[in-house]
């Protein structure tokens, strides 16, 4: 573990305190004129003041914050960088324009969140997934990239760039390794779910090991891995202003060879991404075989990034032409037939089967008796959310939480569609949310069903873990959706739910129970993701132009085909 794990730094904090704006002014912003890049701000700590004061300024954005204690702040007159101790560590301790003390939550999470970076050769290249020492190690001591990510994001927007470009480095390294599992040969395109430093003491080197699904439970490849890879690069690139890693060839070439993968031709009558299932987020056996909507997002996400990215040389222009082609065919299937809402549910409810022809209007041949009747109570008057998957003669109709938040930040979502999801969330506060956000998935499954559709799979039993849990990492993929659609008090009230556990709890992976009220029954304590996710929510709600980083605009050539709450037979 030592070779895996950096020294922790001594000195750490936030940016807090933000009061240029008034909660009011707030909601009324154009969150589509953000600055490019978000203004880099400095903090000190070890500064107190009353406990009202610290709440007040955790909280930017409430209408109760105000400066009648103005006289117990103590204005910090001379800043300093403040560096880690440890021989390796060259970031510094994240500051606030103001010099205020940062909330004791956020101290205590960026000095969790630099124990888990790991190091290769004397470079920072990602964090691990967890620093839990009483449980079982199997592979939460590796860096995982979907993992990294919010990781990533934190340092970015604390102006540490340097572990990000090294981590999408090391990564694109891997990426180029030939793969073969049980004498089967995966495509070149594939980025590893996770990799690990291996320390040898006796010839004092270091390698690192991908894990690309041969070692992960259920064998099953990672197919999200690669899309979050472009997604940091374009991040990375748009945080920085440096375009120079984006162009290096290696980058260009790691790109292409996961588009040659994913746009590959084949059987495929539909423009989204056939894969099997737990091949993302939720990777243990779900019931999400075929077109989950998390894979379509990430992927419709990607191919915009990549569109950003890619060189106009002969081989760029081959696959920019390819890529625009299959956004416009994913964009209309995706907003056609994964969108339910209140009139999608009735015309769906209304479906006669058996139909033949173009003129078909249930083209999937769905039954209408095999719709659950807990959606019918689910579904408010005003809301929508785009479901689980379809495919021929089956839709899942439950509610996952990353898949309808990356639809957001990507404008795979119209604007309508997008104020309709966070309509939902606040009709169906309790059963998304409850008391610790934020649900996975909704509804749990169970009982015969679980049986089935799990494999009995003791880790997914109702209301834990992927089936129905409640995991703390959405926090910021909730953020940024809520800044983005002029919502952030949504944020706000959920960023309050977990700041009011998480620390006294240790950073669990996840909660269980309908109202996620329990740490999860097998969740690891300081999980590195659920400290980072934390982070990046406090930080993107103080300061609304880091959004950038993560979110794209809505592309005007492709123009929204379906309105919310149009029938299927557009």
């Amino acid at each position: 573990m030592s070779a895996l794990v950096a020294e922790a730094s001594q000195s750490t904090g936030v940016r807090n305190g933000d009061a240029s704006c008034t909660f009011a002014e707030i909601e009324e912003c154009d969150f589509s004129k953000l600055p490019e890049k978000p203004r880099a701000l400095h903090i000190e700590r070890n500064r107190s003041f009353d406990e009202r004061s610290l709440i007040e300024l955790s909280n930017p954005l409430s209408p109760r914050l105000h400066f009648r204690n103005m006289e117990n702040l103590r204005i910090v007159d001379h800043l300093e960088s403040v560096h880690s101790p440890g021989r390796r560590s060259g970031l510094h301790t994240p500051n606030s324009q103001y010099g205020f003390e940062p909330h004791p939550i956020v101290t205590e999470a960026w000095e969790a969140l630099r124990r888990s970076l790991v190091y290769f050769r004397g470079q920072a290249v990602g964090t691990i997934a967890a620093l839990d020492h009483s449980e079982e190690v199997l592979n939460y001591n590796q860096v995982f990239v979907r993992d990294f990510v919010p990781s990533a994001l934190a340092f970015l927007m604390n102006g540490e760039p340097e572990v990000v470009k090294n981590f999408l480095l090391k990564t694109l390294r891997l990426q180029s390794w030939e793969k073969t599992i049980d004498r089967f040969k995966l495509g070149e395109g594939v980025m590893p779910a996770s990799f690990k430093v291996l320390h040898d003491p006796v010839r004092n080197y270091e390698t690192l090991i991908a894990d690309f699904g041969e070692s992960a439970i259920g064998r099953v490849a990672p197919v999200d891995s690669g899309f979050w890879w472009i997604i940091l690069l374009r991040a990375y690139t748009k945080s920085t202003g440096d375009t120079s890693l984006a162009e290096r060839p290696e980058c260009q070439g790691g790109m292409r060879l996961i588009l040659s993968l994913c746009l590959s031709e084949g059987f495929d009558t539909f423009p989204t991404l056939l894969c099997a299932d737990g091949c993302s987020m939720i990777d243990r056996r779900m019931g999400v075989y075929g077109y989950p909507i998390e894979i379509q997002a990430l992927f419709f996400m990607a191919l915009r990034c990549a569109l950003l990215l890619l060189k106009q040389d002969d081989e760029g222009k081959e696959f920019v032409e390819r890529i625009v082609k299959r956004l416009h065919a994913l964009s209309y299937h995706m907003r056609s037939y994964f969108w339910l809402d209140f009139q999608q549910l009735n015309d769906i409810y209304r479906y006669k089967t058996e139909e033949y022809s173009h003129t078909a209007v249930n083209k999937f041949n769905v039954i209408p008796d095999s719709l659950p009747d807990w959606v019918f109570d689910f579904m408010p008057n005003r809301g929508g959310y785009f479901i689980g998957n379809v495919s021929p003669a089956k839709m899942d109709v439950r509610w996952f939480c990353l898949g309808n938040c990356v639809a957001i930040l990507s404008s795979l979502a119209t604007p309508e569609q997008s104020a309709a999801i966070m309509d939902l969330i606040e009709a169906r506060w309790e059963e998304l949310v409850g008391e610790m956000p934020l649900k996975i998935s909704y509804p749990a499954i169970e009982s015969h069903e679980w049986r089935i559709v799990t494999g009995c799979d003791p880790k997914n039993t109702r209301w834990s873990y992927h089936n129905g849990g409640s995991w703390p990492v959405l926090l910021w993929l909730l953020t940024a959706a809520c800044i983005k659609t002029g919502r952030p008090q949504i944020a706000r009230r959920a960023l309050e739910l977990a700041e009011s556990r998480l620390p006294k709890d240790n950073w669990p992976e996840y909660y269980d129970g309908k109202l996620g009220r329990f740490i999860g029954k097998q969740a690891r304590k300081f999980q590195t993701w659920s400290i980072a996710g934390y982070l990046v929510a406090k930080m993107m709600l103080e300061d609304p132009s880091h959004l950038g980083m993560i979110s794209l605009e809505e592309d005007k050539q492709m123009k929204p085909l379906i309105r919310r709450s149009a029938s299927w037979t557009c």
